[in-house]
């Protein structure tokens, strides 16, 4: 049966765990924080250095952060990983960089950041992940342009790029990736972003950020490490190894030139990566459990982000849906971790998504809308020994046939019908689990 369950290409980086784990924390914070209204406040406004910094920079003090509280919410959800913003878009650092002074230790904050989430999520077995801007609009080398940014509109914008030098400012890109490979131990995931090319040169792609060189250096150093796909290298061999679709669904298991890749859809809680105080369409627990659901029903991961605020706490929402996800998981987990795409024969019911594990040969049936009475599989007649609520392990009955349909239709389709109880289990989906004969 495996053979009819897409096999992803394989690629430099170590995806086996990340295949398996499916599910993990982003998390975006920086100076945003403060404005609280959108993580490219700055290019939404355009703010430029001065008031920025005078305003953010010189106040950011996150008194209340505790990472052994964001490891401890991410483990309860279920999350086996997280990736965090080392460097977002506005230049500003979390950790102890050598080579800025743009960073939490000069700020009122007066310490490294990133060390002790490391320690934190390590401690808890979650699998370390760094996300590194490519873009910078506060280094001094960084050559503006007319895309994005606070001073994509500026009058004098050429006047501001006298003296800047794009190849030193690639080169400060490398030393600070150098330190995040060289300095927090085995990183799993090293996620940047992003490349904007365009035809006539005035954005920014793989010369801008020398990419072929830092390619080269990040492999050097942790040859394992997982990479996205936003380095602007197309398919140069070794230069990604997960596509990254980013707030929305794919349709199907995602594909480069026709075959399997391993992927990732990179998601939010409401409308903003950065804590946004004002924003209101935050998703359901419901919802944000479908989307996992069918991540992994496609093949796929999630990573579901966090912005925290400026004091250096999970939002109460952020939190509640954190905590909503984890009830789900500590008894649904099994029909994710380890899990995939169902193999191929198998059509998938209405209103309900398959996720299949290929060790343990067992097929999860997520009903996203409950049947009443019945739920009839296709193309699993005599396929199935035993099937049961994953929720409480309670026995489901099963018949090979489908009386209602008749008897000649269940035949030619494989039928099997389920009988389930009447009221839908007290859980946010419920999931039927049935074990396949060997």
């Amino acid at each position: 049966m495996s053979d009819m369950i897409p096999q992803p290409v394989k690629t430099a980086g170590d995806t086996t765990w990340f295949q398996h784990d499916r599910f993990g924390l982003f998390i975006h914070w920086g100076l945003y924080a403060l404005p609280a209204r959108h993580e490219w406040v700055r290019h939404n406004e355009k703010i430029p250095n001065e008031v920025y910094d005078s305003k953010y920079f010189q106040r950011f003090d996150p008194d209340l952060y505790d990472p052994g509280v964001w490891a401890e919410a991410a483990a309860r959800a279920g999350m086996k990983y997280f990736v965090v913003t080392t460097k977002h878009h506005e230049g500003f650092c979390l950790w102890d960089s050598k080579v800025t002074e743009y960073k939490a230790p000069k700020a009122p904050a007066g310490r490294d950041l990133l060390r002790p989430m490391v320690d934190a999520f390590r401690a808890r077995n979650l699998h370390v992940g760094f996300y590194h801007s490519l873009i910078d609009w506060h280094h001094e080398n960084y050559v503006l342009d007319p895309h994005i940014g606070p001073y994509r509109d500026h009058p004098d914008r050429a006047k501001l790029n006298e003296g800047r030098d794009q190849r030193r400012y690639a080169e400060y890109l490398r030393a600070q990736v150098r330190e995040l490979l060289t300095e927090f131990g085995k990183v799993d995931i090293l996620w940047f972003d992003f490349s904007y090319p365009k035809p006539d040169g005035s954005g920014k792609g793989r010369n801008d950020w020398d990419s072929e060189n830092l390619l080269k250096m990040v492999r050097q150093l942790q040859p394992h490490v997982i990479l996205d796909d936003r380095l602007d290298l197309g398919d140069m061999p070794g230069s990604w190894d997960i596509k990254t679709p980013e707030q929305f669904q794919p349709r199907e298991w995602v594909r480069v030139n026709g075959q399997p890749v391993v992927w990732e859809a990179c998601q939010t809680f409401s409308g903003s990566w950065g804590y946004h105080r004002d924003e209101q369409t935050w998703r359901s627990v419901d919802e944000l459990l479908r989307t996992l659901i069918d991540c992994v029903s496609k093949g796929g991961n999630l990573l579901l982000n966090v912005g925290p605020t400026g004091r250096g706490e999970f939002d109460y929402r952020a939190m509640d849906r954190l905590a909503g996800i984890g009830q789900w998981m500590r008894q649904h987990s099994r029909s994710i971790y380890g899990c995939t795409q169902a193999p191929a024969d198998i059509p998938t019911p209405q209103d309900c998504r398959l996720t299949y594990n290929p060790q343990t040969r067992r097929l999860y049936v997520h009903c996203l809308a409950w049947p009443y009475h019945h739920l009839h599989l296709d193309g699993l007649r005599d396929r199935v020994e035993y099937a049961q609520l994953l929720n409480d392990a309670s026995e489901v009955g099963m018949r090979m046939s489908d009386w209602h349909a008749g008897q000649n239709q269940a035949a030619d389709r494989q039928t099997l019908t389920l009988t389930l109880p009447t009221i839908k289990p007290n859980v946010t989906i419920p999931v039927v689990e049935l074990f396949l004969k060997g």
